[in-house]
């Protein structure tokens, strides 16, 4: 028994080994240096960047000052802090751009957002985020809601997210939602796993998910799948209301088939255009 658990200790120091020949540490190190910059704390000394990113300060020193050099962050004027520069946006605007996914999508999300719906979104699988692609808003500034292109939420507490997640199958759906630790956000979010799955078939049998204030507190979230000629979830389309402005129930009363007949107009125009395919990463 010592010999074959020697053998598998050495199978997987080899295995470890060859990993990291593959792999380029620094670069690793670098990505995690940009990723220490959020929305809310777009700002961070070296120390903080440091401390964000797992790396002593000499190393975050040097990172920062060869992403100052070529582009991808900035000195905040006389100050000791940093940030990120906008050269970093071509990278992801470069990844949304590799379909036709945003253009499709402008005028149909456009013809949702009126006196009720104050907000319309397309959201995509990132891992086991949702990130917005797309989105057109007219209010909901005075709910302190900040969503924008870029924004990410997460998948398991968003309408969006249940609308992708149904439509994928059992296995995935379960490692996506197990992937994260899934927190009480509001209220009425749920975290328990087999409620999650049950909520996911009960979505795919009607078409579409509604949110009742699971991400944030005060608003109202229908979301339909944008599919594939396969029926594999490409993206979710999604509107948005105060709860103070209606009710739950006149809102998915009133918005359910628009949300759905919107979500399949765009399926068909990228089905058409055969430009996007699909992706999706489970942690």
């Amino acid at each position: 028994m010592k010999m074959i658990a020697r053998s598998t200790g050495k199978k997987k120091q080899a295995k470890a080994a060859g990993s990291e020949k593959n792999t380029v540490l620094s670069l690793a190190k670098g990505f995690r240096i940009l990723e220490a910059f959020t929305a809310q704390e777009p700002e961070l000394t070296m120390a903080e960047v440091a401390r964000r990113a797992g790396v002593d300060n000499a190393t975050a020193f040097r990172f920062l000052n060869t992403l100052v050099d070529i582009g991808y962050v900035e000195r905040v004027g006389e100050t000791r802090n940093f940030r990120l520069a906008l050269k970093v946006l071509d990278l992801g605007f470069n990844a949304i751009a590799r379909s036709d996914l945003r253009s499709s999508a402008r005028p149909i999300l456009r013809t949702l957002v009126g006196k009720i719906n104050e907000a319309a979104s397309i959201g995509v699988l990132d891992g086991a985020d949702i990130i917005y692609v797309e989105r057109i808003q007219a209010g909901l500034a005075r709910l302190g809601v900040d969503i924008r292109i870029g924004s990410r939420v997460p998948a398991y507490s968003s309408a969006v997210g249940h609308a992708i997640l149904a439509w994928l199958p059992h296995a995935d759906q379960v490692s996506i939602l197990k992937s994260q630790p899934r927190k009480q956000l509001t209220a009425t979010t749920l975290t328990d796993l087999d409620t999650l799955v049950a909520r996911l078939e009960q979505v795919k049998r009607r078409g579409y998910a509604i949110s009742d204030q699971e991400t944030v507190t005060g608003l109202y979230v229908l979301a339909a799948p944008v599919l594939d000629t396969d029926g594999i979830p490409l993206a979710g389309l999604s509107v948005a209301a105060p709860a103070f402005q209606t009710s739950l129930a006149d809102f998915e009363a009133t918005g359910a088939e628009p949300v759905m007949h919107a979500a399949q107009a765009l399926s068909r125009a990228l089905q058409s255009s055969g430009a996007f395919t699909h992706q999706h990463q489970a942690n």
